[in-house]
């Protein structure tokens, strides 16, 4: 933030209006202002899903906050809770000293930026994170009652939902758990499918929301092709810095998966973060923000956290320092210098 406010100042663009005024975040401000569209636009806005706006526009209800202001907020709360969220995670599975170099390296990658902006990122991570140790403790109730929540924050939740639903359904097989899991099982999908089903209602066809998506916004599920041919203009092309730096996550989150899969991780994390890289890597539009569409991927960062936790506490602070650096170099020059989405 310092970083970027400074930045930004010798710009001539303020810190609130970078965070709160750039991109998507102009999207949701209006929707927080004046609600969904109520014709068909081609880029309609009812692709964007509604807790975070919505949660924003309760904030400005009771406090001065305006539009973007409550946005930001919501945010920023939101990303304290996930990094709690990190925190009982990797405290759970390992021990304390893991749980907070995960929150850590969660706060410096190199689209981190967008957990702090008007953006639901870090609304969709911290229900995702707590979802999921809900989980891991079998608390099925809450865990359905949060993955319901985050199936209204963004669409790729429906990379959680099946996650809660098959370890809901396998504890009672197992008889480890009775009706509570059966809660979750209901629960869990419910906001991801009422948000869809209210679109379609309001646009009157049953794909609404898809159409949206894929008409308007130019994006759909082709199973990687897209990917694919982007990544070979990447490599045979010169292009800008930020298509490189999203081509290095991807790889990197393909390499980390497959080191968590050696790693033994909990399945429901490994499915979480094999589902979410196969919504960003088959995706056919926005190749520019596939590296942000995997920022909830938290559990790919369990095996560089375990690492960094268990070295020397010098060589963690001279890795954590010099990713915060990139980190903050990363946010300035997708929104002062890169000239789209980050």
């Amino acid at each position: 933030m310092v970083v970027l406010w400074l930045w930004g100042s010798a710009d001539h663009k303020s810190l609130s209006h970078l965070l709160g005024h750039e991109w998507d975040s102009v999207l949701y401000v209006k929707i927080i202002e004046h609600g969904y569209d109520h014709g068909y636009p081609l880029l309609s806005n009812m692709a964007f899903f509604p807790l975070f706006p919505m949660s924003a526009r309760a904030l400005t209800l009771v406090s001065p906050l305006g539009a973007a202001g409550a946005a930001v907020t919501i945010a920023w709360l939101a990303g304290v809770a996930a990094a709690w969220g990190l925190y009982a995670v990797g405290n759970r599975l390992y021990d304390q000293r893991t749980g907070i170099v995960l929150a850590v390296l969660w706060g410096v990658l190199p689209h981190a930026l967008v957990e702090s902006m008007a953006y639901s990122e870090s609304l969709f991570t911290a229900l995702a994170v707590w979802a999921l140790y809900c989980v891991l403790t079998e608390r099925w109730p809450a865990a359905g009652a949060l993955c319901l929540l985050a199936g209204l924050s963004r669409p790729t939740a429906v990379a959680l939902v099946p996650v809660v639903c098959l370890a809901a359904l396998l504890a009672i097989v197992r008889r480890r758990a009775g009706w509570q899991a059966w809660v979750a099982i209901l629960l869990a999908p419910l906001g991801w499918l009422g948000y869809l089903a209210w679109v379609g209602l309001r646009v009157h066809r049953l794909d609404g929301w898809f159409h949206i998506q894929k008409a308007g916004w130019g994006s759909s599920f082709d199973g990687g092709g897209y990917t694919l041919h982007e990544l070979h203009t990447i490599l045979v092309r010169p292009v800008p810095l930020d298509l490189y730096l999203v081509t290095l996550v991807l790889a990197l989150a393909v390499m980390l998966f497959v080191l968590s899969v050696l790693d033994r991780q909990p399945w429901p994390l490994l499915l979480f973060s094999a589902l979410l890289l196969v919504l960003a890597l088959g995706d056919s539009g926005y190749y520019n923000a596939k590296a942000r569409f995997l920022v909830a991927a938290f559990p790919l960062l369990l095996k560089p956290a375990v690492a960094l936790a268990r070295a020397r506490t010098g060589t963690a602070v001279v890795v954590l320092g010099f990713l915060t650096v990139v980190s903050a170099y990363c946010g300035g020059y997708l929104l002062l210098v890169w000239n789209h989405s980050p």
